[in-house]
């Protein structure tokens, strides 16, 4: 697999942008303004425009359809999409650490939240655990709170299905099998007298498995996948 998508660009290179390139001295241009922040003299101080640039800028709208004309056949937008033909030999695991990287940045830069329904959270993220609203528009108090705690259970189960090294918490001790000839109604039987071999443990087996344990990581992750699917469009920052 084979993935590019090239960063997003203004698909509009208004009359306003040619003004304030065209004259990157003047105090309201946006080369000023991006100046000043960086040099952390002012923060984002917005000058307005003098009149004559308003008027002009009119007169300037066929000039940027030309550009972005231009733009759009020199530069155009790069997407690629290659899928091998193994890629979809184990779909699931070939997504994981494509989708991973990408939960955790999101978490990591959002800027907002995806609205979240109480029964997906636990009782004290729910909306009626929260103090009430001044006003009925108002998200409530665990509104950012309950979209952390499902990008914590995605982030989850992409986690454990990207490395199933998690399992190993819930095993110990060492394999030690034997294959015993048997007949066919389950009989130890001399080498070859036998139908079948049944797999027994042997003297030096240690092995365990807590397979309760791992049933409620499953399910855990399970649980991650689903809200994966149900929360799939607030995947915005």
């Amino acid at each position: 697999m084979k993935i590019y998508i090239g960063k997003p660009r203004d698909h509009w290179i208004s009359p306003y942008t040619i003004m304030d390139y065209a004259f990157w001295w003047t105090d309201w241009s946006k080369c000023s303004r991006d100046r000043r922040i960086r040099s952390l003299e002012e923060e984002s101080k917005y000058i307005e425009h003098p009149d004559w640039v308003e008027r002009w800028s009119d007169r300037l709208t066929p000039v940027s359809k030309v550009i972005q004309w231009v733009l759009d056949r020199v530069h155009p937008a790069i997407n690629l999409v290659k899928i091998d033909y193994w890629d979809t030999w184990s779909m699931d695991h070939t997504l994981s650490p494509v989708i991973l990287p990408m939960l955790k940045q999101l978490k990591a830069t959002q800027h907002g939240a995806g609205f979240v329904d109480d029964e997906d959270v636990s009782e004290e993220l729910k909306s009626t655990s929260a103090p009430p609203k001044e006003n009925e528009w108002d998200t409530d108090a665990n509104h950012f709170a309950r979209w952390e705690h499902v990008l914590d259970e995605m982030i989850f189960a992409f986690t454990c299905k990207t490395d199933d090294s998690w399992e190993d918490a819930f095993r110990s001790g060492e394999h030690d099998m034997l294959w015993v000839p048997v007949d066919r109604d389950g009989n130890e039987v001399p080498r070859g007298e036998h139908k079948h071999y049944q797999m027994k443990d042997g003297p030096k087996n240690t092995y365990k498995c807590d397979y309760e344990g791992m049933r409620v990581v499953e399910a855990r992750i399970q649980n991650g996948f689903r809200l994966f699917g149900k929360y799939y469009q607030n995947l915005w920052d």
